[in-house]
């Protein structure tokens, strides 16, 4: 029950992230489906493995992945399926607590969150780029394959 929950509050946040960014209308579904597909993966890794880095790069990846697909099936850009669906994996919770903790004086604990946070950005950053590489990768072959045929 608690997946679900998890996957359609994801599904709202990303929508209603596709709303903000004035993605167009006909988009805000599949920006949705893409930001709930990949909380779903990273939620269910984390869950397993109990590694957020693990988890966010898979995620991130699939997001990225379908991200293109989408966009080369509906012809729009890109930027609008990766940015929406990449906000359920921001660590921006984790962030604020960092921030908090750090006016607090409370640095051993700030000081291991904004770790955690760095580590999470970093990942989501290298996720999009590796995916970007494995789709002109993709692209390659497929152009290779068309000039044989």
């Amino acid at each position: 029950m608690d997946v679900i929950i998890q996957v359609i509050t994801s599904f709202i946040a990303t929508g209603a992230f596709g709303i903000l960014f004035n993605a167009p209308k006909e988009t805000l579904i599949k920006c949705g489906l893409t930001g709930a597909g990949g909380w779903l993966i990273y939620y269910v890794l984390n869950g397993y493995s109990e590694d957020a880095v693990l988890a966010t790069l898979a995620a991130t990846i699939f997001i990225a992945v379908l991200s293109h697909q989408l966009a080369k099936f509906y012809k729009t850009p890109v930027i609008i399926f990766s940015v929406a669906g990449i906000i359920p994996l921001v660590p921006g919770g984790m962030a604020y607590d960092a921030m908090r903790n750090f006016v607090e004086n409370d640095y051993n604990t700030a000081i291991g969150l904004a770790a955690k946070v760095f580590m999470l950005a970093g990942t989501i950053a290298f996720g999009l780029v590796f995916s970007e590489v494995i789709n002109h990768i993709i692209r390659k072959i497929n152009n290779r394959r068309v000039k044989h045929l």
